[in-house]
């Protein structure tokens, strides 16, 4: 199965909460998007590995996402090194995607930014033909994704390119509430954390609107880029 897109997580959420909108309208337009999640969010304080698997297969339907796989790295203790990168790799070659977006490029979460620069290397690795890769017995062929998006988590990152998501924020807000057990709950026993406030869902309503609000549009989402964008016209800029 070859994909348009394949969205990096460094945790089960990570990628709704970056970029669900986007997906939901990509997928929407014909689009086959996939999610590649790096860890279980075992150290996560509330809920449990088991729960999230769960919750992101809930939000994967929701999503209505091509496919959905988490590499099991360990929460936490991941790092950007050759054994890691490989298994990146793996999956990039497996789903040969056009573009790739994956975390932030620094966050308050430590995972966050080592997620951003272990998927951003691994695509660029996977372009060279004489690092070989196999799955199943079978040989990979060198694939470099055209371009590498970063979408924007719990810091205030000015974007490069945004996303009129307008439409789509419903779906947006459906699939990160999949997450229950993560996110505010007035009924919830379990301990509070950064993300589990309402002050927490509203600035992530509060940002799209903002973004949309810049752009003229309702709703929108950020991404930052490691390459400059290029348009064939500016007049198809808006």
């Amino acid at each position: 199965m070859q994909l348009d897109i394949l969205a990096f997580g460094a945790h089960p959420d990570d990628v709704e909460l970056g970029c669900a909108g986007t997906l939901a309208k990509e997928i929407a337009h014909g689009k086959k998007v996939g999610i590649v999640d790096l860890t279980r969010g075992e150290l996560g304080t509330r809920g449990s590995a088991e729960i999230r698997d769960a919750e992101a297969a809930a939000a994967a339907k929701i999503l209505g996402v091509q496919v959905r796989e988490n590499l099991r790295f360990r929460d936490g203790f991941f790092v950007n090194d050759e054994a890691h990168q490989l298994e990146v790799i793996k999956v990039i070659r497996k789903y040969k995607p056009r573009i790739v977006i994956c975390n932030a490029i620094s966050d308050r979460h430590i995972d966050h930014g080592k997620g951003s620069s272990l998927v951003s290397d691994a695509c660029f690795l996977s372009g060279l033909r004489r690092i070989e890769t196999e799955v199943d017995g079978s040989f990979q062929a060198a694939h470099r994704p055209e371009v590498v998006y970063h979408y924007i988590q719990w810091n205030d990152i000015t974007p490069q390119v945004v996303v009129d998501i307008t439409g789509y924020e419903q779906i947006r807000k459906e699939a990160i509430l999949a997450y229950r057990t993560q996110f505010f709950d007035p009924n919830s026993k379990e301990p509070v954390t950064p993300i589990a406030t309402q002050n927490f869902l509203e600035n992530l309503d509060f940002r799209a609107r903002n973004l949309g609000r810049l752009t003229n549009v309702e709703f929108a989402e950020g991404f930052t880029v490691e390459r400059y964008p290029l348009t064939n016209l500016l007049t198809d800029l808006k």
